[in-house]
């Protein structure tokens, strides 16, 4: 007989996309005890013969119907507070997974999950300053947190925001995708000159925008740079040009 308690691994996933302008999540309801009737990440146990990631892939397909997609799915963190899970010691590798297109497909919920929808992430009231009616499952609030930091951070250092608009588009299209993600755009100006200034990050068409109507030249047209989605881009929504 072990002299160790029962112990397990669970995976949690917290899958982002841009829908509808807005940042959201993708979140299952809970139909069994624990926190029956909350509203959690995607996720359950890692079986006997799987890895993390072949168990997250499997737990997202089995509880929201979204299938294995192109964007990047990475580690985010473990969890192992001794009492995040009432049943037993359980243990948890968070992954965090940002890409576009992905609210074109309508969560189903299946296995455990009773429901699945996506939840825009300023319902959630994740960075304190606004109330929220969600009630989140175990310590997936905290997970919840961190992801978005890490999402954040991506695209803050990285392109990849451009892979979020459709060519051809505008700066100001591009702008749109940093405040979804922060919750406020960047200023104009510093934003300008940061992402022209990114080698490879926009190429400018020879076209300009139709307009909307108002006074002023048309903006330009711009298509994704060659940059990998690995290259400095150095925007924060508090970017004043001082810098």
């Amino acid at each position: 007989m072990s002299d160790h308690p029962p112990f397990a691994v669970t995976v949690d996933l917290a899958v982002f996309t841009i829908h509808e302008g807005t940042l959201a999540v993708l979140l299952v309801r809970r139909g069994e005890d624990p926190f029956a009737g909350h509203w959690a990440l995607p996720g359950g146990f890692v079986e006997i013969d799987e890895d993390a990631a072949t168990a997250a892939w499997r737990e997202l397909a089995e509880e929201t119907g979204l299938e294995r997609f192109s964007g990047h799915l990475e580690q985010l963190a473990t969890y192992s507070r001794p009492d995040r899970d009432p049943r037993m010691r359980v243990v948890s590798v968070a992954h965090v997974a940002f890409a576009p297109g992905l609210a074109r497909h309508v969560p189903t919920a299946g296995s455990d999950a009773a429901a699945a929808r996506w939840w825009p992430v300023e319902d959630l009231g994740l960075d304190g300053a606004d109330e929220t009616s969600v009630e989140l499952a175990f310590d997936h609030a905290e997970i919840l947190r961190d992801a978005l930091e890490r999402v954040r951070s991506k695209i803050e250092y990285t392109t990849l925001a451009a892979q979020f608009v459709e060519e051809p588009f505008t700066l100001a299209d591009l702008r749109r995708v940093y405040a979804a993600v922060w919750g406020a755009a960047p200023d104009l100006g510093n934003f300008r000159r940061k992402v022209l200034s990114t080698p490879g990050f926009v190429v400018a068409t020879e076209d300009r925008d139709s307009g909307d109507g108002r006074s002023g030249r048309p903006a330009l047209l711009y298509q994704r740079g060659p940059a990998t989605a690995l290259q400095p881009a150095m925007l924060r929504p508090d970017d004043t040009g001082a810098g």
